[in-house]
């Protein structure tokens, strides 16, 4: 399988590809946030397309916030749907989404051999929802309204659902792998375990051979 990974930045770039196993496995950070994530996505996606080596699937990699009690510091997951979180409408009754709207769906389900291939390599991995957030939590108040709305959750970055949507565009597999760098909630710099993370997704890289 010829695989497309994409992460946010360069430092979980580089923290997948030192992790890799020999194999035809394509690495490269796209950006921060769900519209860079899909564009560059797509962009590498239809490059490849047009030089006669697509690729076969997408995975979507990095580090994340993880929900208390459901994904603790050092913890690898992965999504079994990424969730576009803030995706939809506000109200005075309270948060409407995309789906209620009839816009769409703000929901991507990891493609289900992709998704077995990755809970059997990687076995001690925490499975859920992974929402995808434009502006990341930093209160406590934030962090029990989305976890009251998304019960299934276990973490949040800012990029899954941009890249699902570019992968499903292409017609292809996707799922996405983060490890766990901070508790989501207020911000506490303090607090947060990035290097460590960094190596969970070091170590977590050697199941994309897939």
């Amino acid at each position: 399988m010829t695989l497309l990974v994409v992460t946010a930045v360069e430092p979980e770039a580089e923290a997948v590809r030192a992790g890799l196993p020999a194999g035809r496995v394509r690495v490269a950070a796209v950006g921060v946030g769900a519209a860079a994530a899909a564009a560059g996505t797509a962009r590498l996606l239809a490059l490849a397309e047009a030089a006669g080596s697509p690729y076969q699937a997408v995975i979507l990699a990095g580090i994340a916030g993880g929900f208390a009690d459901r994904a603790p510091l050092g913890a690898t997951v992965v999504a079994t749907r990424s969730i576009a979180a803030d995706l939809g409408a506000d109200s005075p009754d309270g948060f409407i989404s995309l789906d209620e709207l009839g816009f769409g769906t703000a929901v991507a389900p990891a493609a289900p051999t992709l998704l077995a291939s990755l809970r059997e390599s990687l076995p001690d991995a925490i499975t859920g929802d992974i929402l995808t957030v434009n502006t990341a939590t930093g209160t406590a108040e934030t962090a029990e309204t989305l976890a009251r709305r998304f019960p299934a959750a276990v973490a949040e970055g800012m990029e899954g659902y941009g890249a699902a949507r570019a992968a499903a565009d292409a017609t292809l597999p996707f799922a996405e792998l983060r490890t766990i760098s901070n508790t989501i909630g207020p911000r506490d710099r303090a607090a947060w375990r990035i290097p460590d993370a960094l190596a969970a997704l070091t170590k977590a890289a050697r199941s994309l051979g897939l």
